[in-house]
Order: C-alpha cells, then sequence, then structure tokens
C-alpha cells in the first residue's frame, strides 16, 4: 500500500492524499482580483488529483504585493473569485488551501517573467507605479531596490489588522486550509532574521522578540480559523547564510507554533540573496525531517522532489506528512494521477478510477477493451477495437 495516497485527516480535513500544490506566484490578477485564468489555471491540479491546492501568496494589503499582478485578500470584493476556485476544489474532491502574506522589503518590484527587479521607467510608463514598502529595519532587500521604512507600533498594528482580516476573507471564500506566509525574505521573515532584523525594541535583538510578530499573528490567525480547519505556517527552515537563522531556530520556532495551534510547517528555505548548503533533489526534505522528529508537528516537505518513488519515500519514511510539488507541478499538473499508477496504488481492475469521471470513463473504456484483445494483438486489431470496426 502506498503511504502516499493514504489520506491524511487534520483536524476536520481530509486530504485524499499526501500531494500537495506549492502555492506559486503566477502574477496575473488585476487589482488583486483573480480571473479566468486562476480558475483555470488551479482547475487542472484539482483534476489532476492533487489531495491539496494551495492558492499562491495573497496579499493581506494594497502595499503587502510583490508586485502589481499580485493575488489580493485585501477588500471583500475579492472574496467572490475566490471562491470559484474554491468551490470547484471542494466539488472534485481536492482541499481548497490559500496562502496570506506580506511581501514587506520584496514589495514594489517587477513581475518575474519581466525582470523581477525594482519597477523602472518602462513600468511607471505603463501604469504601474512603485509604492512605499516596509520591513523591520530600513534596509533594503536588496543594493539598488526600494528602502524600506521601519515599522513604528502603528504600523505592527496595521500588519496584525490586516492579516486577521484576510484570514475572515479566505474563510467566507471557502478555503479549508489557511497558510501564514513567513518565508523567503517576505515582511514576517524579515522579522524573524537577524540579517534583516536590527531592531532594539520588543520586535527585535533576542530570539524570542525577533519570533514575537509572527507568533501574534498565528495566535489571531488560530483564534479566527475554526477549530476544525488546520492552520499551516510556511517557513524559511534556513535564511542561507549561517550567519543568520538556523535550522535549530526553525525547530525552536516549530515548538511555540505547535503551543499556538499550528498543525502543519512549510519547509522551505531562503530568501536572502545567499545559500550556503548543499541544493539538490530533495534538499528541504532534511528540514521537514528535523522539525518533524524534534517538534512532534506535521510537516510538508517541498523543493526539487521530481519522481512519484521520490515522493513516496518521504512520507513513507516519516520525513514529512505532506509532499507539495512547485515546479514538478506546473510540468505534469496530474503528477498524482501518474503517480498512482506509476506505484502500483491505481485498482488494476479500473485504473482511472479516481480520475475525474468525464476523463476517466473514456479512459477506462479504452483499457478494458484492449485487455479484451490480450497483449499480443497487433496494432491493426488494437486499431480496429478502439475505432469500433
Amino acid at each position: 500500500m502506498s503511504k502516499l495516497f493514504e489520506p491524511l485527516t487534520l483536524r476536520g480535513v481530509t486530504l485524499r492524499n499526501r500531494l500537495a500544490l506549492s502555492p506559486m506566484c503566477q502574477y496575473t490578477a488585476r487589482n488583486g482580483f483573480v480571473n479566468e485564468y486562476h480558475v483555470a489555471h488551479y482547475g487542472r491540479f484539482v483534476l489532476g488529483g492533487f489531495g491539496l491546492v494551495m492558492v499562491e501568496a495573497t496579499g493581506v494589503s494594497l502595499e503587502a504585493r510583490i508586485t502589481h499582478g499580485d493575488v489580493g485578500i485585501w477588500d471583500d470584493a475579492h472574496v467572490e473569485g475566490l471562491a470559484r476556485i474554491a468551490t470547484f476544489a471542494k466539488e472534485y474532491g481536492a482541499v481548497p488551501g490559500i496562502q496570506i502574506g506580506h511581501a514587506g522589503p520584496k514589495a514594489s518590484i517587477q513581475r518575474a517573467f519581466e525582470g523581477n527587479g525594482p519597477l523602472n521607467e518602462r513600468d511607471v510608463a505603463r501604469g504601474e507605479h512603485p509604492w512605499q514598502v516596509v520591513s523591520p529595519s530600513a534596509r533594503p532587500a536588496a543594493e539598488g531596490w526600494l528602502v524600506p521604512a521601519a515599522l513604528d507600533a502603528r504600523g505592527i498594528a496595521k500588519v496584525r489588522h490586516d492579516f486577521a482580516a484576510a484570514a475572515r476573507r479566505a474563510l467566507a471564500a471557502g478555503f479549508e486550509v489557511l497558510e501564514m506566509h513567513c518565508a523567503h525574505g517576505f515582511l514576517l521573515n524579515a522579522f524573524m532574521s537577524p540579517l534583516t532584523n536590527d531592531r532594539t525594541d520588543d520586535y527585535g535583538g533576542s530570539f524570542e522578540n525577533r519570533i514575537r510578530l509572527p507568533l501574534e499573528i498565528a495566535r489571531e490567525l488560530r483564534e479566527i480559523w475554526p477549530k476544525d480547519k488546520p492552520l499551516f505556517v510556511r517557513i524559511s527552515a534556513v535564511d542561507g547564510s549561517r550567519d543568520g537563522w538556523t535550522i535549530d531556530d526553525s525547530v525552536a520556532f516549530a515548538r511555540e507554533l505547535a503551543k499556538v495551534g499550528v498543525d502543519v510547517v512549510d519547509c522551505s528555505s531562503g530568501g536572502f540573496g545567499v545559500f550556503d548548503y548543499p541544493s539538490g533533489y530533495g534538499f528541504q526534505v532534511p528540514f521537514a525531517a528535523q522539525i518533524r522528529r524534534e517538534t512532534g508537528i506535521g510537516t510538508m516537505a517541498v523543493g526539487l522532489i521530481v519522481d512519484p518513488h521520490q515522493a513516496e519515500t518521504v512520507v513513507a519514511s516519516g520525513q514529512a506528512d505532506i509532499v507539495a510539488l512547485g515546479h514538478s507541478a506546473l510540468r505534469d499538473p496530474q503528477f498524482p494521477l501518474h503517480a498512482q499508477q506509476a506505484l502500483g496504488a491505481a485498482d488494476p481492475a479500473s485504473p482511472y478510477a479516481d480520475w475525474n469521471i468525464q476523463a476517466g470513463w473514456w479512459l477506462n473504456n479504452r483499457e478494458s477493451r484492449l485487455q479484451r484483445l490480450g497483449p499480443r494483438a497487433s496494432v491493426e486489431e488494437r486499431t480496429a477495437e478502439l475505432s469500433g470496426a
């Protein structure tokens, strides 16, 4: 029996398998609103068999966006479009999730496929103007990027309010899993890292102070998010620089998240322009494994997981509870359905039973007709059978 295809129950929500679509920005929204592209984009992963389909990093405020093309959840008007995605996912057996976040010092930049750097004259000429970015300290994310304003007490209170309001809208839209984005050099990660936080107040200095804001927000989200629905937190398990946030820090942070009521830590890494760790297939899996082993909290592994057998090993060996796919999912939106067959987890008598019925009926019908012919049938005989001749 494949462990990858065992259902997983988190609180009152059951995933049909352990494969998740990792949040991946598409930079295709307008004024934060999802459109037909997003409905089709997420729909293909729902029909592809993923247990959890997570909507991309979604801005909790106008200034929280990474780019002008980011999906938003700062306005009640955003709920209707997002609800279309959540409704479709549930109708076809997937659990809909959404990642909410604040880009902080990495806000106000170009879409990835338009340069992925600070907005310039060409961007302004087409009506995409920069805005004031914020961070724990007035330190730009990279050379030549906007200098952020260091958040004061009022600004911190607004961030907390924006995350809470976003969670309520996510609930109204029908999402079953909520993930707080706390990775990749974005705002909450910037508070946590000693590389980017040089504050001297209650939100800077010691480890306890640097994790204060993320924990405050996680606690508020847990109060808002229903008790029967799971709460995830995505972290950068290591900054990348060994002078920054470490895996031991992540273990300590995960323990605090567990006390707050977080169910799963989504283990990514990096975000500060350097990565002084080995990389390769599954390079972040050991981070998820260590956090799970040392804290008991659920983990989601992500990063260069490209093969069904590799994904199966991650779950079967207890390194993580869920495997999230990014680029591998883009390359093959039906990765779970193909993996099920590759791992022998599909019903031999009806190998396409778990495909959406509109496709699965046809494919099972074809398979049964071919099986009746037997393995020695000629190409001509197979062609005649399938064509109805």
